[in-house]
């Protein structure tokens, strides 16, 4: 049998695997490409993909998200196909708002002048414009139109006087009759006024803004003329005291609270009486409450005690319920409760007034500082209120002058008016509820807050909300006007006293600065990213 080399077949096998050990061979030629191969069948077309689509809409003045106008960024995906971006299919939206056009200087309102025949004061030489502005009073919100307000001007130019017939004051417009005025914020940030309507009788004839009788709540004060004479009934002819008295005018008001209603109606509180008197849609008087049960105009009594308001500083701010169901009324200051030696505390009431049921509330509040004056409520619930607390200084010239915002809450404060007697706690006809036979004003007065407290009286509480001289360098003295437009935007305006200032009971121009460069004028402020709901 012939043998075989198997370490020769085995390396036959492997030649293209490996090369087997001994002399290399030579290389041999490529082989031939092959053909290629014929294309695949053309698969189907997939469905088409949808598409995302964005829509720009632009926003007006006093929209929700951006007051002043901007663009709203909708986008979404087309799911219908129909190329268009439904309601429906809008799965985010950006805003791009309006930067907000009022800076730290405000928007002045408009004005007309009234009188520029005056000297002023006593700069020689030099004659002062009485101006008809003046709308500082109170401002409140319109009820439909957001970018609208009312603001109301008070009884008219004047300037503490005494003169032949007693303390008093001059009015040196003294025809001038109080009035409420529609505003509308622009988006530029300019204020327009759209109309003014006059305070009537309810027969329609104006009303003035001249003091009112003693048995209403007047407090003594004679109406004079810039010359220095009485106003009478007929200024024509000499004084007489009962064919030609002093005028004076028993539906007169020194406004300065204001409620705008959803039916096109007003409530004004006032420093007089203090009233607090429903106007309809024209300014034409429909009723009053006041502390005056013998006044056949009264459909609700207020408690006899806020008959003793101190003089010109009254019921100063009012508010409704967003139920238009409760006037809240503010006094300024401490009540002359029972006299003025309870003047200089921090002690100020409220009242409610349910217009439905005519049932009445009592509360409490404690100023930071005696003497302080609460210029301004509007409500935020049925419990909670703005109010604002300030002091009379100009900035200018008083560096740590005081306006401020707070909130306030009735719910844990004790109404008055639902305590229940017992030996140390009474109710008196006259003076409200006594403590030990003192009135409140007394008790903080001779005591401090802290009997209230012993006796289980709670003021309402209060956290601040706005520092206005923190925040703006505030520069007028007087704050008195609020405009809530929602939960984070707030407008405030002050009273420019019609421009007019008296010094040692001589008429001048109202200035701001020592140096009497900068003339006091209504001044819109705008504020927003607040708080203010719960």
């Amino acid at each position: 049998m012939k043998k075989v080399n198997l370490s020769l077949i085995a390396c036959s096998l492997m030649i293209f695997l490996s090369a087997c050990s001994g002399d290399d061979g030579k290389d041999g030629l490529d082989g031939l490409a092959g053909s290629n191969g014929a294309n695949g069948t053309a698969g189907t077309d997939g469905k088409a993909g949808l598409v995302s689509l964005v829509n720009q809409q632009k926003l007006s003045m006093a929209d929700s998200q951006c007051f002043f106008g901007g663009i709203a960024l909708h986008s979404g995906v087309d799911i219908n196909s129909n190329n268009l971006l439904d309601d429906s299919e809008v799965n985010q939206t950006n805003y791009v708002c309006t930067p907000t056009p009022i800076d730290a200087q405000g928007s002045k309102l408009p004005h007309s002048v009234m009188r520029a025949d005056l000297q002023n004061g006593s700069i020689a030489g030099s004659r002062f414009e009485i101006r008809n502005g003046g709308y500082g009073s109170d401002m409140v919100a319109h009820p439909s139109i957001k970018h609208q307000f009312y603001a109301l001007t008070d009884r008219g130019p004047n300037a503490t006087y005494t003169g032949d017939y007693g303390k008093g004051k001059t009015f040196p417009t003294p025809d001038y009759t109080p009035r409420i005025g529609l505003f509308e914020l622009t988006t530029s940030g300019t204020v327009v006024k759209l109309k003014d309507i006059l305070l009537k009788r309810p027969d329609g004839t104006p009303i003035s803004g001249l003091p009112n009788t003693s048995d209403l709540g007047g407090t003594g004060e004679t109406p004079y003329t810039v010359d220095g004479n009485p106003i009478l009934v007929d200024q024509n002819q000499p004084y007489h005291e009962t064919q030609n008295p002093i005028k004076l005018d028993n539906y007169g008001l020194d406004g300065e609270g204001l409620v705008a209603l959803s039916d096109g109606s007003f409530w004004v509180s006032d420093e007089y009486g203090p009233h607090i008197v429903h106007f309809d849609n024209e300014g034409k008087e429909i009723e009053r409450i006041n502390a005056f049960a013998h006044d056949e105009r009264t459909v609700i009594t207020l408690p006899n005690e806020y008959a003793k308001r101190r003089a010109n500083r009254g019921m100063e701010g009012l508010a409704i319920t967003p139920d238009e169901t409760t006037l809240v009324g503010i006094m300024q200051s401490t009540m002359y409760n029972p006299d003025n030696a309870v003047k200089a505390l921090d002690i100020t009431r409220i009242v409610t007034i349910n217009l439905k049921t005519k049932q009445i509330g009592q509360y409490l509040y404690r100023q930071e500082k005696a003497q302080n004056s609460n210029s301004g409520i509007v409500a935020l619930s049925n419990t909670e209120f703005l109010v604002i607390e300030r002091d009379g200084a100009f900035y200018g010239q008083t560096p740590d002058a005081m306006k401020r915002i707070y909130k306030i809450d009735l719910t844990d404060a004790t109404n008055l008016e639902q305590i229940t007697p017992n030996n140390e706690l009474t109710q008196d006809d006259n003076l409200g509820l006594l403590i030990a036979g003192q009135t409140l004003e007394q008790t903080v007065l001779t005591s401090g807050w802290e009997t209230l407290t012993t006796h289980g009286i709670a003021p309402v509480s209060k956290s601040l909300v706005l520092d206005l001289v923190q925040e703006i360098q505030y520069p007028h003295d007087k704050l008195e006007g609020m405009w809530l437009i929602d939960n984070s935007r707030l407008a405030v305006l002050n009273d420019d006293d019609f421009a007019t200032w008296s010094t040692n009971g001589v008429l001048e121009q109202k200035y701001l600065d020592a140096a009497k460069s900068m003339i006091d004028s209504n001044t819109l402020y705008f504020f927003q990213n607040l708080t203010l709901d719960k």
